[in-house]
C-alpha cells in the first residue's frame, strides 16, 4: 500500500510535468483543452471562452461628448484629417475600438458648410442626425440633407460622403457593423473616388448628382407602394434601396399606436425594413424606434443580440445586468448580448422614444439567435 508520502511524490512529478508540457505548448502557440482537477493551472477552454473580452453594460453621456466635439473641431481642420469623429469604446472591448461586440459608433460634428470628399468601405453603415437641420451625406450620386432623428444609409461598397450644408453647426451620431467586418477579415476602405470624363476615369473631390432631391421617400416613403418601372437593386442589392429614413414618419407610426397594448418586453416598437423586400434594412444590422408611454417599463429580457440605444425624447434609465443606466436625449447605451436588461421611462407626463441599433439579422443568419423574458410573476419564458 503505497504511503500518503509516495502519493504526493507521484503527484509533484505530475504537476511538474504537466507544467512543463504547458511550457512546450505555448512556445508551439498551442494550448491544451483539458482540466486538471486541483490543478494550479486551469486550461478549461468552455471557462476561458466565457471570461475572454466581453462589452460591458455602459453609458455614454451626450453631455460630456459635446463639448469634446467642439473643442476637436478647433484643433482639427479638414486638412488635418477628413474624419474628426469620437469613437465609443466599451470599457470592456478595450484597446479594440467597438461599442459592443459586432458594432461601432462615433459621434461627429461639421463645421458650417463643411463637406468632405467621398469615400467607401466594405462595412455597412447608418448616420443619425442629433442637431442641426442641414446634415449632408451623398450616396452613389443621391444628394440628402437630413435633420434630428433622420436615419441614412451609406450600405457596404457605396461612394459616399457627409458634411454640412448649413450655416449652423450639425452633430451626427453613425453605427457601423466595423467590428464584424474585421473579425471576419472584411474590412477594407477607399478614398480615391473617381467618374468617367470624356472615356476617362477622373479623381474627384465630390459626387455628381444622380437622383433628384429626396429621392428615397419619393420612390419608397409610401408603405405598400412600389414603382414597377424602377430598377430597385441599388449598389450590392444586399440592402434596402431606400438610403433616408424620415423621423417624422417613424414620429408618426409610434404615436399611431401609442394606444396598443403592445409588447411587455419592447413595449411599441417599430422596426426600419427593406421597403421591397420586407427584410431588414441590412443583412447584418436592424433598427428600430421604441416608444416607452409615461410611468411605462418593460418585463426582464435577454437575448444574445447586442444592442445601443440612443434616447431621442424624454428621460428614464435601463437596467442592464446588475447597473443602472440614466439616460437622457443623445446618450448612448450598451446593451452587450447574454445580458438581462429591462428600460423605464421615468416620466409620469411625458413619452421616452429610443432609437435602437441591433445586430439581430447576424445571428438569425447564421442561426445562433436566442431570446428569453420574464412575465410579470417572474417566469422564464422562450421568445425566439
Amino acid at each position: 500500500m503505497e504511503t500518503s508520502k509516495s502519493q504526493g511524490t507521484k503527484s509533484d512529478k505530475k504537476m511538474a510535468r504537466l507544467d512543463k508540457l504547458y511550457t512546450t505548448l505555448n512556445s508551439l502557440n498551442l494550448a491544451p483543452y483539458w482540466v486538471v482537477k486541483d490543478s494550479p493551472n486551469n486550461h478549461d477552454e468552455d471557462d476561458q471562452v466565457l471570461k475572454g473580452r466581453k462589452a460591458l453594460p455602459f453609458i455614454w453621456k451626450y453631455s460630456e461628448i459635446e463639448p469634446l466635439l467642439f473643442e476637436a473641431a478647433k484643433l482639427i481642420s479638414m486638412d488635418d484629417s477628413e474624419r474628426r469623429s469620437i469613437v465609443l469604446v466599451n470599457p470592456g472591448m478595450a484597446p479594440v475600438r467597438a461599442t459592443v461586440s459586432t458594432l461601432y459608433t462615433a459621434y461627429r460634428l461639421n463645421d458650417p458648410n463643411e463637406i468632405m470628399p467621398p469615400h467607401r468601405h466594405s462595412i455597412n453603415a447608418v448616420r443619425i442626425g442629433l442637431t442641426g437641420k442641414q446634415n449632408f451625406t451623398g450616396v452613389e450620386g443621391e444628394p440628402i440633407t437630413f435633420g434630428p432623428g433622420d436615419l441614412v444609409l451609406t450600405p457596404a461598397d457605396a461612394w459616399h460622403n457627409h458634411g454640412n450644408k448649413g450655416d449652423d453647426f450639425a452633430v451626427n451620431v453613425s453605427v457601423l457593423d466595423l467590428p464584424l467586418s474585421e473579425v471576419l477579415n472584411a474590412a477594407k476602405f477607399e478614398h480615391d473616388y473617381k467618374e468617367e470624363t470624356e472615356g476617362q476615369l477622373i479623381s474627384r473631390r465630390e459626387q455628381s448628382i444622380r437622383f433628384s432631391d429626396n429621392y428615397s421617400q419619393k420612390t419608397y416613403g409610401y408603405g405598400g407602394l412600389k414603382p414597377r418601372f424602377l430598377n430597385h437593386d441599388r449598389g450590392t442589392g444586399l440592402h434596402s434601396p431606400m438610403y433616408v429614413y424620415r423621423w417624422e414618419k417613424t414620429r408618426e407610426m409610434l404615436e399611431d399606436l401609442r394606444n396598443h397594448e403592445g409588447s411587455p418586453w419592447d413595449a411599441i416598437q417599430v422596426e426600419y425594413t427593406n421597403p421591397i423586400t420586407g427584410l431588414t434594412a441590412y443583412p447584418t444590422m436592424t433598427f428600430f424606434g421604441q416608444l416607452l408611454r409615461p410611468g411605462e417599463s418593460t418585463l426582464p429580457q435577454q437575448q444574445n443580440a447586442s444592442q445601443i440605444c440612443f434616447p431621442f425624447d424624454g428621460k428614464g434609465y435601463s437596467m442592464v445586468g446588475k447597473t443602472r443606466l440614466e439616460w437622457e436625449p443623445f446618450d448612448a447605451v450598451a446593451i452587450p448580448g447574454g445580458v438581462w436588461y429591462q428600460h423605464y421611462n421615468s416620466s409620469e407626463n411625458q413619452d421616452a422614444i429610443l432609437f435602437v441599433a441591433s445586430d439581430e439579422p447576424t445571428l438569425k443568419a447564421l442561426g445562433f439567435f436566442k431570446r428569453q423574458g420574464k412575465n410579470a410573476n417572474g417566469e422564464t419564458l422562450f421568445l425566439e
